[in-house]
């Protein structure tokens, strides 16, 4: 039965199972909760390998299907709310003509669109690669801002100006740094870390945000330096494919640096395999 919503329900926080393997696309969960929101249909489970929109990463799509895959659920939006995960979407109708529902304590398959998913995590591996760039070509005073890491227009923006004279340069630059690095492949890491473990990871600093009894989630390309991200990346950069710095904008004290990856790169993902979301 689905259940009208009354505010968030009294659940325990939803499992991320994406935090220790971001591409395992295919485990089971329970449901714990039906809810309908402002005429759109939420499912609630313990623990979830769909990645909620967050750290300017577009958030996932899939399914969710009962074990006999009688019942089928769209998933065409997932979001976070006081530590639960929301999966909106649809019921689909069924070979009887009917639409269906989940019951509360069901065990569920989720599916995770691997496309989708593959896109998605080479833009947001590449703007960590380009923070690498960044390093590397001597714009260090630049200090980490924003990043948007969806299809329609990815960048990553940073506190400082580069002067106007070397924008052309520096942009020529970095888009030959990152395809070098590219072409020389390195592992993609993710780890949940102690507060000072993470602190020492991040070069000494960690955003105000991040709570000092807190354990965040920091990424790194080929070293021990990262920044904190709870987003899902490649695991090796060379699966980036080819990479494009289009523009280098300063506006208003910030250089806003524009850019893409080659969509017809393939890519190496592993098979998905079927286990507990745990």
């Amino acid at each position: 039965m689905v259940e009208s919503a009354g505010g968030a329900p009294d659940l325990p926080a939803t499992q991320l199972g994406y935090f220790d393997d971001m591409w395992q696309l295919q485990a089971s969960a329970h449901v714990l909760s039906v809810l309908v929101e402002e005429s759109k249909i939420a499912i609630i489970v313990d623990c979830t390998i769909l990645y909620p929109q967050g750290g300017g990463q577009p958030s996932d799509k899939g399914f969710i299907l009962s074990i006999d895959e009688q019942t089928r659920f769209r998933v065409e939006d997932v979001r976070t709310r006081d530590g639960l995960v929301y999966h909106y979407g649809f019921f689909e109708a069924s070979d009887l003509g009917n639409s269906s529902t989940f019951q509360i304590g069901q065990e569920v398959i989720l599916y995770v669109d691997k496309s989708r998913r593959q896109l998605n995590s080479r833009l947001h591996t590449a703007g960590h690669l380009i923070d690498v760039c960044i390093e590397n070509i001597g714009l260090s005073s630049l200090q980490p801002g924003k990043g948007h890491h969806f299809p329609d227009g990815p960048f990553v923006e940073y506190k400082g100006a580069v002067p106007a004279s070397d924008i052309e340069s520096r942009r020529a630059a970095l888009e030959a740094e990152a395809n070098r690095l590219v072409a020389a492949g390195s592992t993609v890491q993710a780890a949940v870390c102690s507060y000072e473990e993470a602190r020492n990871r991040c070069g000494g600093q960690l955003p105000d945000y991040i709570a000092k009894d807190s354990k965040p989630r920091i990424v790194s390309i080929g070293s021990s330096f990262g920044c904190p991200c709870g987003g899902t990346h490649v695991k090796d950069i060379s699966e980036i494919g080819s990479m494009k710095v289009s523009q280098i904008r300063v506006k208003k004290g910030l250089t806003k640096v524009s850019y893409n990856v080659c969509i017809c790169q393939r890519t190496n993902v592993p098979r998905p395999s079927r286990k507990k979301c745990r």
